[in-house]
């Protein structure tokens, strides 16, 4: 990051929270209506997967809204949502139970639970209900000098690893691709703090013509148009940058999820691409 934007990272608060490794979940009968009226079962959310990281597609697996590594939660509800409200991507996470106890990984976002990566070695010990704590810090995080541009749930080393410019008076973020706001479906109507949006991926010929089926997890994204400071909405002179997530799904309405992390006017705040704008890169992950 420049070295002359200035934040409020002094005065943020560092706090440890816990989770619990997921159990995949199932609903009775299983099955998932795709685009087309089929029905298949999917692979899907929760629990541990061993073979889709951050860096892989997003697209193409037999797989729906596959989320890469590890996936935490709390059963008490309070602390399910303190989770969502306070961990950031890029916060530190240390495995306390089990056969993985102090292996250390690293938040890679936020889906219906928090994701975070760990490297092979790790994921072959971690087992379902081993607990992690994550060291939350970047709630509240603040633009000193552009105010104007809200920043979500991004921990301040990951915005200080990314390769971000000022140019002309406008804050300019390095992102992979752009997704046209009139793909942007599930998820519109939560809040930006909580959860994901996902793309309607069900055009699979759009997703050519537009190139977002090479889309990886762990990619920034830019939806021009959008305004995610409460929700997430159309908004003509604004802008928002997220990442990318979880996988693809088959259902309607429905595709990767991406999790925002900067809104703004769009006269403080544009992008510029570049293929290396991904978390992989950004925070030197290593599979």
């Amino acid at each position: 990051m420049n070295s002359t934007i200035k934040t409020n990272e002094g005065k943020l608060i560092k706090m440890s929270i816990g989770g619990y490794v997921t159990q995949p979940s199932f609903k009775n009968p299983g099955y998932i209506p795709d685009n087309d009226g089929k029905s298949v079962i999917y692979p899907g959310m929760f629990g541990v997967v061993n073979n889709v990281k951050v860096g892989d597609k997003a697209f193409g697996w037999a797989g729906d809204h596959i989320e890469p590594g590890v996936s935490i939660d709390s059963e008490k509800i309070n602390e399910h949502f303190a989770l969502h409200y306070l961990v950031c991507t890029g916060n530190k996470a240390i495995v306390r139970s089990g056969d993985a106890k102090g292996k250390v990984g690293i938040v890679t976002g936020e889906h219906a639970r928090n994701l975070i990566h760990f490297d092979q070695k790790t994921l072959d010990k971690i087992c379902i209900g081993d607990q992690v704590d994550i060291i939350t810090h970047g709630r509240g995080l603040k633009l000193i000098d552009f105010p104007e541009i809200e920043i979500k749930k991004i921990d301040p080393n990951l915005l200080k690893a990314m390769n971000i410019k000022v140019i002309k008076g406008k804050l300019i973020i390095d992102v992979a691709i752009e997704l046209p706001i009139k793909i942007m479906g599930s998820g519109a109507e939560l809040n930006s703090e909580y959860v994901d949006q996902d793309l309607m991926s069900g055009d699979r010929q759009l997703m050519k013509k537009l190139k977002i089926d090479e889309m990886k997890l762990g990619d920034l994204i830019v939806i021009n148009h959008a305004d995610h400071r409460w929700g997430r909405s159309f908004k003509k002179d604004y802008v928002s940058i997220a990442i990318c997530i979880h996988g693809d799904s088959v259902m309607t309405g429905h595709g990767p999820g991406i999790m925002t992390i900067m809104t703004g006017k769009k006269q403080y705040l544009g992008w510029s691409i570049s293929r290396d704008a991904n978390l992989k890169k950004i925070l030197k992950i290593k599979k």
